[in-house]
């Protein structure tokens, strides 16, 4: 196959790129606006990779995607603060951009893997969120961290549409929490200028206090990058159809911890087996902030968020198999070691 991965350099977009050419004989046709992450993949003949932003190379998508036999668009805005700070940059990306390339993939009959979230769930009652009876519930429009998770949706039931009614070959998947190496810059000194986890090792290393918003009593279900690319590989592969027209949480429900245990269980993992930052991590203590003095008035948050991963067991014969402490311990070597 000729995969068309846009946005190749992210999180995501990296680990997946290395899981194809080390385990099958595809091809990868990609682009971003850097190549940093993919220091493992550019040397590789079947790796082709172009430089640029994908609101402005159009006629290179356009080829690309009918040259390509699945199209993966993972060109997004994932971070909270920039939900708030910067929401139509969220929206023109994430939606905007997106649809275009929907739609090239309706004109020239191409199967699109699209990354929904975790957080078109939003503030959904239910105990585990299940893809198909699950409802989607966000807050009011002056809550602004929602054009995130409302952006993201529309992209869903549009794609679910075309599906329905243009015959459009779709998979959407779900991440829950995924984390790892790469995941983003821990040295990024910017409050909310990164995920949870890399922002929490950014501050023990800078031996800097850890700010728990409203406490950190947020649940997440946290899940190891390599039990995610799993099962992408096993969606992009389709066999026997498994994939086909469906919607998939991708996550570990086992692992479900608040975001303070998340600190203190960095805290405790540097200093115990990294004593080169030890001294700044006993440093480190955690001081509880409000929600609207950290992100601004349009945050709102979610209390819990767990997936139900019964379609991902039955028609893709995955689970998640990499516990909390490994996982911790694999993104800290990455970092630290």
């Amino acid at each position: 196959m000729n995969i068309l991965i846009l946005g190749a350099n992210g999180f995501i977009g990296s680990h997946l790129s290395e899981a194809i050419l080390a385990q099958t004989d595809w091809h990868i046709h990609a682009m971003d606006l850097t190549q940093d992450k993919l220091e493992n993949c550019v040397n590789n003949p079947r790796f082709h990779l172009t430089l640029g932003d994908i609101t402005e190379k159009k006629a290179w998508i356009r080829e690309h995607v009918q040259k390509c036999d699945v199209v993966l668009p993972l060109v997004a805005v994932a971070t909270p603060a920039t939900y708030v700070q910067d929401p139509l940059r969220v929206f023109e990306l994430d939606f905007e951009a997106n649809l275009d390339i929907v739609r090239l993939c309706v004109e020239f009959n191409k199967r699109i893997v699209f990354p929904s979230t975790s957080e078109v769930y939003g503030m959904c009652p239910d105990k585990e969120f299940d893809e198909e009876k699950s409802h989607l519930v966000t807050g009011p429009i002056s809550k602004e961290r929602w054009i995130y998770s409302t952006s993201k949706q529309m992209m869903d039931r549009v794609i679910y549409a075309y599906g329905k009614h243009k015959g459009l070959s779709y998979s959407l998947f779900r991440p829950f929490n995924w984390y790892g190496p790469r995941l983003d810059n821990p040295f990024n000194t910017k409050p909310g200028g990164s995920r949870v986890l890399s922002q929490f090792i950014g501050n023990i290393l800078r031996g800097e206090n850890i700010n728990l918003v409203d406490g950190g009593a947020q649940q997440r279900c946290m899940t190891y990058i390599s039990d995610g690319i799993e099962a992408l590989m096993r969606i992009i592969a389709n066999k026997d159809n498994s994939a086909h027209n469906r919607i998939f949480n991708i996550g570990n429900p086992n692992e479900n911890i608040s975001v303070r245990q998340l600190a203190e269980m960095l805290i405790a993992n540097i200093t115990a087996h990294y004593p080169k930052y030890a001294a700044n991590a006993q440093k480190v203590e955690l001081v509880d902030i409000d929600a609207k003095t950290y992100y601004g008035e349009g945050y709102q948050d979610v209390s819990l968020r767990v997936p139900a991963i019964k379609h991902a067991r039955e028609q893709l014969a995955w689970q998640p198999t990499v516990d909390i402490k490994t996982g911790l311990r694999k993104t800290l070597d990455f970092y630290l070691s």
